[in-house]
């Protein structure tokens, strides 16, 4: 009984986390992680545009950087539609494997 006493033994051995204190923690330290979203001037903006149009008109694959707010992700195929209505471009990967991605969402493109 004596070591339990020992510096901080009793509230060492008592310490009780409840799954929803656990849960609430960690979703506190993922939010901390959170990063803002990097603001792409004018030109960025352009760069991006026309490096998607050229992958419509010429059917090439295309490297996209999608924003994400703890990691980008970086996808790679063709652009087979752009919607200009709701700012978005269809990115063919393979077989049966697409994605739409907003504009707003694109930081980066490389051929």
């Amino acid at each position: 009984m004596s070591k339990k006493l020992e510096g901080n033994g009793l509230w060492e051995s008592s310490r009780i986390i409840i799954p929803e204190h656990k849960e609430a923690y960690l979703k506190l330290m993922q939010d901390r992680q959170r990063r803002g979203k990097p603001e792409l001037d004018d030109q960025e903006v352009q760069l991006i545009e026309q490096a998607l149009i050229e992958s419509y008109n010429s059917r090439q694959p295309i490297s996209v950087t999608v924003f994400s707010p703890f990691d980008d992700t970086v996808m790679t195929g063709v652009v087979t539609s752009i919607n200009t209505a709701r700012r978005e471009v269809k990115l063919f990967r393979g077989e049966d494997d697409f994605s739409w991605i907003k504009l707003e969402d694109i930081i980066s493109t490389n051929f």
